[in-house]
C-alpha cells in the first residue's frame, strides 16, 4: 500500500461487493476511481479476488484476509478486523458501502443505505434476508450513523421507516460513466447481433431476482409481439439472481414461439450495444432505490421503458416512458412502443441528454462532504 498523505483518512470496506459487478459494485469502483483522480486520501479494503481491479484503478490497497469469502466470516471480520485496520491505518472515517458495519469502533462511521424494500417489497425477500438487514439498516438509525443514500425517495423510506434523523441522510445521485455507456456504433450492434444471432431485441439488464418483475415482463412481451409477423427477441442480461419462476417463465414463452433468452452476466464492454443497440430496453421494476440499468441505457441512447415505483422517476424523468407493473400494463405500454418509431427517436435523443446530468464526479462531492475531506 501506498504511504497516505497528511489528509484526514477514509477506509472503503469494499468486501461486500460480489464477483459479478452489479449495481453495488460499480458504485464502490466508480465512486474509488473518481478519489483517485481527485487525489484524495482514501484507502480501499477488498476480497483477494478483486485485488487486480482495485489495482488497475492505482488505489490505496489493503487485501483482507481469504476466509472474507465465506459471508458468516466476512461479517465477523467486519465487526472485529475492520476496526482493527482503521486503528493500523489510523483512518478517521470508515465507510461502509452495502448496508451492514463495524458496530464497535471510535472511528467516524458512514454507511450507504442503497433500498428500503425490505419493507415496501418485503415479500420479495427471505425471511432471513429480510431480518438481517431491517436490523442494520434501524441499528444505523438508532447509532446516528452519517447515511448516504441514493436518490430523495430512497432517503424519505428511510427516515419513515428507520424513524432517522433528516439530518443524517444525505443524498447522493449515482452517475455514469460515459466513457463505458455511450451510444454504441453501427458496427458494434451488428457485431452483438452476429454473436448472439439475433436480428432485433428488447433488452433487460438487472439481477434475475423477484422485484425486477422479470416474469411480468417475459408475459408482457408476448403480449406485446404477438401479432407481429416479424418478432423482435427478447434478451435478458444479468446474475441468476433468486427469482426461480423466471427459467420456466422462459420455457413457455419458448414453447409458444417466442425468442425469449437469458444470456447472463454480459461484459462491460458489450452493454453499449446491448442496450443502445435494442428497440427498446424494458426495466419494469417493482421499486428501485436508484435504478443504476435505466441511466446507463439512457447513456446508451435507448428508448427506454420503466415503471414509476419509487426512484425510478428521478432517474428517468420525462426521458422514459412508463408502465405499470402487471403483463397487461407492460403489454400495452411496449406495443406503443414497438409501434411508434418517432416516438423512440425522440426518447432516445432525449434520454442521452437527460443522462449527462448524472456523473461520479458529482456523486463525490457529495460524499467528500459526508466523509469530511
Amino acid at each position: 500500500m501506498k504511504k497516505a498523505s497528511a489528509q484526514p483518512l477514509v477506509l472503503v470496506d469494499a468486501t461486500a461487493i460480489s464477483a459479478q459487478r452489479g449495481g453495488v459494485g460499480r458504485y464502490v469502483e466508480e465512486l474509488v476511481r473518481e478519489s483517485v483522480l481527485a487525489g484524495l486520501s482514501l484507502v480501499v479494503v477488498c476480497q483477494p479476488r478483486d485485488e487486480k481491479a482495485f489495482a488497475d484503478l492505482d488505489c490505496d490497497l489493503v487485501v483482507a484476509p481469504r476466509r472474507v469469502q465465506i459471508v458468516f466470516l466476512r461479517f465477523l471480520w467486519e465487526q472485529i478486523g475492520l476496526p482493527v485496520l482503521a486503528r493500523r491505518l489510523r483512518a478517521t472515517t470508515i465507510h461502509s458501502p452495502h448496508y451492514t458495519f463495524p458496530l464497535l469502533t471510535g472511528r467516524h462511521r458512514v454507511v450507504t443505505i442503497h433500498d428500503l424494500t425490505f419493507w415496501s417489497h418485503s415479500d420479495r425477500h427471505s425471511a432471513l434476508k429480510k431480518l438481517f438487514f431491517k436490523f442494520w439498516i434501524v441499528a444505523s438509525a438508532r447509532i446516528g450513523l452519517d447515511v448516504i443514500v441514493p436518490s430523495a425517495a430512497t432517503g424519505a423510506e428511510y427516515q419513515r421507516v428507520a424513524r432517522a434523523n433528516k439530518d443524517h441522510i444525505t443524498v447522493a445521485f449515482h452517475g455514469v460513466d460515459r466513457d463505458t455507456f455511450h451510444p454504441p456504433t453501427p458496427r458494434a450492434v451488428a457485431k452483438f447481433a452476429e454473436a448472439n444471432e439475433v436480428a432485433s431485441w428488447v433488452a433487460f439488464l438487472g439481477t434475475i431476482e423477484p422485484r425486477k418483475n422479470v416474469v411480468p415482463l417475459i408475459e408482457g412481451f408476448q403480449l406485446a409481439t404477438r401479432d407481429m409477423v416479424k418478432r423482435p427477441s427478447l434478451l435478458l442480461a444479468g446474475a441468476p439472481g433468486w427469482d426461480g419462476a423466471v427459467a420456466g417463465a422462459i420455457v413457455r414463452a419458448v414453447d409458444a414461439g417466442y425468442d425469449v433468452r437469458h444470456l447472463g452476466y454480459i461484459p462491460l464492454d458489450n452493454l453499449p450495444a446491448f442496450l443502445g443497440g435494442a428497440i427498446v430496453v424494458a426495466y419494469p421494476s417493482e421499486g428501485e432505490g436508484f435504478g443504476l440499468p435505466v441511466i446507463e441505457a439512457m447513456a446508451c441512447g435507448a428508448p427506454v421503458l420503466t415503471s414509476r415505483s419509487l426512484a425510478l422517476p428521478e432517474v428517468g424523468g420525462d426521458s422514459v416512458a412508463y408502465a405499470d407493473t402487471t403483463p397487461e400494463g407492460i403489454g400495452s405500454a411496449l406495443t406503443e412502443l414497438l409501434v411508434d418509431a418517432p416516438r423512440r427517436t425522440l426518447l432516445s435523443t432525449s434520454a442521452s441528454k437527460r443522462a449527462t446530468q448524472f456523473t461520479w464526479s458529482a456523486c463525490l462531492a457529495v460524499h467528500r462532504a459526508v466523509w469530511g475531506l
